[in-house]
């Protein structure tokens, strides 16, 4: 695995003087993961759309931090009621919600979000299947008929995953949620600024001065008061890693979303302030297309499960520091109640590259070309890529590695046409621990066919083992649930998982305030 090239100049960028601040105080300068290619944050799982969507929309519910337990509480909502023995839900808006356009947030407006919503989100189907009638008999008054009791609908409301569950206006949210919306309308602390994008380089984002923040709580995560300190919120997308590292050097930028682990000790030393912010780690994974060959086939899914060594993933992203990584992880991360060692021996026996091979060929593969997809701009997930690359090429498979920006993999893996035409084999991603917690949120392990996350696994006994981990009496059964869930994850194979890393972030010294978990952009100060 080569080294990446780019820290012996970053070093010698590092090494340049800091220049004195010439920015006002009311604005804070950013640098995200990538590009934003994308606005809808129901049509892509991609984190940097639900970054910036975070900052312009609101939810009806809120996720608390580790702290407080993970736990999801009214945020847009004064309010619930629960009636007719758990099957109907009233659900009663706050007072003085506005849209950006000035035009107040009705009931009405957030049933069609929800049901537009659901239409992608894993949680959200798993809520609709069970609602007979989701209504807005009022301005402020959100009903659902449930089918059943189901009390995990203001988590399903207000997880922060990654398909948020966004308010917006109706006449947005009543678009077809398989096609990306333009119009960036919504509640939330900032509004968007539409007429000073300039895409692939630049986005801003001022104060929603109509914002009425909640009264009571704790701001924690995504729940509690959202008290905005700065007029406004600048994202530059950066070329490379030694521009944004002199960048933060320099006092131009106050915030570095992903710096790669060959940096985190120089910009320490420079006095950035580094930490890792979303508790539950981060899993990260390879996902196979099984629409085409040669992924298509179970088998040949599972045989190139032997080549998979963690250890090779992990370090080439994050360095020889273990406090970053782990292995030996399945398909629910180490923080979640329901990891277990289940089928684990599939990735944790010897690793021997002949004889995958031999399996290979042996379960159906016949050489046919595979194309793997990396992004050049993305620290984590471009070493993973190469990596794969390397492996796949150790067992003999034909591979057309193609490397550009992530804003091109995001809109290229949503392509369900084959590979020879503009599609694809095989990416590698990753995902916050807290989204894998559960079946209700793991996206990847969805094997709904045409339905599923990109990748579309068809596997009837795993969305079977799903619904039974939701009927679950307890805790100990939903376990038992799980683990057969990942028996037949590693029998069927939606994914393969690559190991779980403490990704860090990077800010100024003079920033305060960073919540938990991916960036937020309330309660940050600067001193």
């Amino acid at each position: 695995m080569r080294r990446r090239t780019f820290l012996a100049a970053s070093t010698a960028t590092l090494a340049l003087p800091a220049i004195g601040r010439a920015e006002s105080r009311q604005a804070l300068k950013f640098i995200p993961q990538s590009d934003l290619a994308i606005l809808d944050p129901v049509w892509t799982t991609a984190y940097v759309t639900r970054n910036h969507a975070y900052m312009i929309y609101d939810t009806l519910y809120g996720q608390t931090g580790k702290q407080f337990g993970f736990k999801c509480t009214p945020q847009m909502v004064a309010g619930h009621v629960i009636e007719n023995d758990g099957k109907t839900w009233k659900l009663t808006l706050r007072d003085g919600l506005l849209f950006h356009n000035g035009e107040r947030v009705l009931a009405s407006d957030c049933a069609a979000s929800i049901k537009r919503w659901s239409a992608r989100d894993a949680f959200g189907q798993a809520l609709m299947a069970r609602t007979d009638e989701l209504s807005a008999p009022d301005d402020k008054t959100i009903v659902f008929r449930l089918k059943q009791p189901f009390a995990l609908l203001p988590d399903a409301l207000g997880h922060g995953a990654s398909n948020m569950c966004a308010m917006m206006p109706k006449h947005i949210a009543d678009s077809d949620p398989f096609k990306q919306f333009t119009e960036v309308i919504g509640s939330g602390p900032f509004r968007f600024k539409t007429d000073e994008r300039v895409q692939g380089s630049f986005f801003a984002y001022e104060r929603f001065d109509k914002y009425k923040p909640r009264e009571d709580g704790e701001a924690s995560f995504t729940a509690g008061p959202k008290k905005v300190h700065f007029d406004r919120v600048e994202w530059h997308v950066q070329p490379d890693y030694a521009t944004k590292a002199a960048a933060m050097q320099a006092g131009e930028m106050d915030w570095w979303e992903n710096p790669p682990a060959d940096l985190l000790p120089l910009l320490s030393k420079a006095k950035i302030t580094v930490v890792v912010t979303d508790l539950t780690g981060t899993p990260f994974l390879l996902r196979p297309n099984h629409l085409y060959p040669p992924f298509d086939k179970p088998a040949v899914r599972r045989a190139l499960m032997g080549a998979i060594d963690q250890k090779d993933f992990m370090i080439a992203m994050m360095g020889e520091d273990t406090s970053l990584w782990s292995v030996g992880n399945g398909f629910f991360p180490p923080v979640s109640p329901l990891s277990s060692n289940a089928g684990m021996e599939a990735l944790t026996g010897k690793r021997d590259y002949e004889a995958v091979k031999k399996a290979l060929v042996q379960a159906g593969y016949q050489g046919e070309k595979v194309v793997l997809m990396g992004a050049t701009d993305q620290p984590a997930n471009y070493p993973l890529a190469e990596v794969a690359a390397d492996m796949l090429k150790r067992v003999g498979v034909n591979v057309d590695y193609q490397a550009t920006d992530w804003g091109m993999v995001v809109q290229r893996r949503a392509l369900t046409k084959p590979p020879a035409d503009g599609g694809w084999n095989m990416f590698c991603t990753g995902f916050s621990g807290l989204d894998f917690f559960t079946p209700a949120s793991h996206l990847p392990l969805r094997a709904n066919g045409k339905g599923a996350w990109f990748g579309w696994p068809d596997d009837p006994k795993t969305e079977e083992l799903r619904e039974a981990w939701f009927n679950a009496p307890d805790l100990a059964a939903q376990k038992k649930v799980a683990e057969q869930d990942q028996l037949r994850a590693f029998e069927n194979v939606p994914y393969y998982p690559l190991g779980v890393a403490q990704l860090p972030t990077a800010f100024r010294p003079d920033i305060t305030g960073v919540p938990e978990g991916f960036p937020i952009f309330w309660d940050v100060r600067r001193t």
